[in-house]
């Protein structure tokens, strides 16, 4: 039987190339929504540890405000982007250009949020000692939290990568960190806004003053140029794949 006049099918190569730009689009927009999602889980982690300042000092409250307002202005910022990019890939199917652009662009975010590729960038370098070998792995997590907290981008931890899943654990004296045991004294190796991760290791009862109170120092050095080199592999996920719309 032939087809209505106003019923013309589209040729199957036509219709392979739309429902192909349709599955480009629809991965994207799920990776750019994956990105915002893991930025606000890292803010919200963050926040979840903050201790009472009810004895700081007023210049350590404003600089702390200073810190809390930068950060909210680096997320709002980025939310911002990630939704323009959204609105623009979902307009622009046809756009293929700007769509394997924007590809590209987020490939090389995830990578680094990831740890799957080297990283540079302005940052600090945190050298931690522990002579009496006080400090535990939460202590050691605290650090790598409030450089997050701080918007630390990358982190490398003594010769460990830092990614989505790592884990200190104590073992005996030893704290181990995603299997490979880190000893004192520690490098952390951050990239970011090196005054607002200095400002945040240093407010009162934080990063700076445990280490301290545990007999050790923390001396922060901020950086024109920090380079990441550690990267880390990520498991493939077995039961979860991702949702389309």
């Amino acid at each position: 039987m032939k087809a209505a006049p106003d019923e013309r099918e589209i040729p199957p190569k036509q219709g392979n190339s739309v429902h192909s730009r349709r599955r480009r689009s629809t991965v994207l927009i799920g990776a750019l929504l994956a990105i915002l999602g893991f930025a606000l889980a890292v803010q919200l982690r963050s926040n979840a540890a903050t201790d009472s300042l009810s004895t700081a000092r007023e210049d350590d409250l404003v600089r702390i405000l200073d810190d809390q307002n930068s950060r909210l202005e680096r997320l709002q910022a980025q939310i911002a982007d990630l939704q323009a990019a959204k609105v623009k890939l979902s307009d622009s199917g046809s756009n293929t250009a700007a769509a394997r652009a924007e590809a590209q662009k987020q490939a090389d975010a995830l990578a680094i949020l990831t740890g799957t590729v080297p990283a540079h960038g302005p940052g600090i370098r945190v050298t931690i000692s522990d002579p009496q070998h006080a400090l535990r792995s939460e202590d050691l997590l605290d650090v790598v939290e409030e450089l997050r907290g701080a918007g630390a981008e990358v982190i490398q931890f003594g010769p460990v990568r830092i990614g989505t899943n790592s884990a200190f654990t104590q073992a005996g004296s030893d704290v181990v960190l995603d299997g490979t045991t880190v000893t004192s004294p520690y490098t952390v190796l951050a990239i970011g806004a090196a005054k607002t991760m200095d400002t945040a290791l240093n407010i009162p009862t934080g990063v700076v003053s445990t280490v301290e109170a545990a007999g050790g120092s923390a001396t922060i050095t901020r950086l024109n140029q920090v380079s990441i080199t550690a990267v880390r592999s990520n498991p493939v996920p077995k039961f979860a794949t991702p949702t389309s719309k």
